[in-house]
């Protein structure tokens, strides 16, 4: 499969394009309009308002009828009245959009704490292993994977975790995402700790792209 382009767009959404395909991930409230426009799928991994919007997505598909949507059932349920445009997936499921075929991972958002209700998740490996957006979890999964977008700041995780996350997936590289609530000082850190020059190493390179900026996700 020839490369495909990431752009990474607010908080945890990125946009893969490939030839005439383009996969939207994760838009969410703190996501530029733009960054769905022209899609032809959007994949959901939760409900949480800083990854899924009704109004986002209704309004994208009015714009676009031909948009289709994968998503867990807790999302599907806020997007009744959508028909066939909305499609539920959960662990181990399969499918394809456009040629880039599309595996779902995980059940389970990580736990903020032991008395907040528990919230579903999935994870979304693309392009056989090309990429893995995780979501909200540090779900591992069962193949390789190439690229591994990581979550780096939310009530839910820390930085040793994100560590050992990433010693236990074995990326090849990692680019970080769900920065919302970071100032540039705060990536400036997570970049340090994530590094290999100057954190416990991870034996994978970071980097953190921001919002427009594109990277070709080929075999590496």
């Amino acid at each position: 499969m020839s490369p495909l382009e990431l752009t990474k767009y607010g908080h945890a959404c990125v946009r893969i394009e490939h030839h005439d395909t383009t996969l939207v991930i994760d838009p969410g409230l703190f996501t530029e309009p733009e960054a769905v426009a022209g899609a032809d799928a959007l994949l959901i991994t939760h409900e949480h308002f800083d990854h899924f919007t009704e109004e986002q997505v209704r309004a994208a598909l009015a714009a676009n009828p031909g948009l289709r949507i994968w998503t867990n059932g807790a999302v599907a349920e806020q997007l009744t009245g959508l028909g066939a445009a909305v499609t539920v997936v959960g662990d181990g499921d399969a499918f394809d959009v456009g040629g880039i075929d599309v595996s779902v991972h995980g059940e389970w958002h990580a736990e903020i704490h032991r008395d907040a209700p528990a919230v579903k998740n999935i994870g979304f490996r693309l392009a056989g292993g090309r990429l893995f957006h995780p979501g909200d979890a540090l779900t591992v999964p069962e193949h390789p994977v190439d690229t591994l977008l990581l979550p780096l700041a939310g009530p839910w995780n820390k930085i040793g975790e994100l560590v050992d996350y990433v010693r236990e997936v074995r990326p090849a590289r990692v680019l970080g995402i769900h920065d919302a609530v970071l100032s540039e000082i705060g990536r400036q850190i997570g970049a340090r700790w994530l590094g290999e020059e100057h954190g416990p190493g991870t034996g994978a390179p970071y980097a953190f792209l921001q919002p427009g900026e594109s990277v070709l996700l080929d075999a590496v």
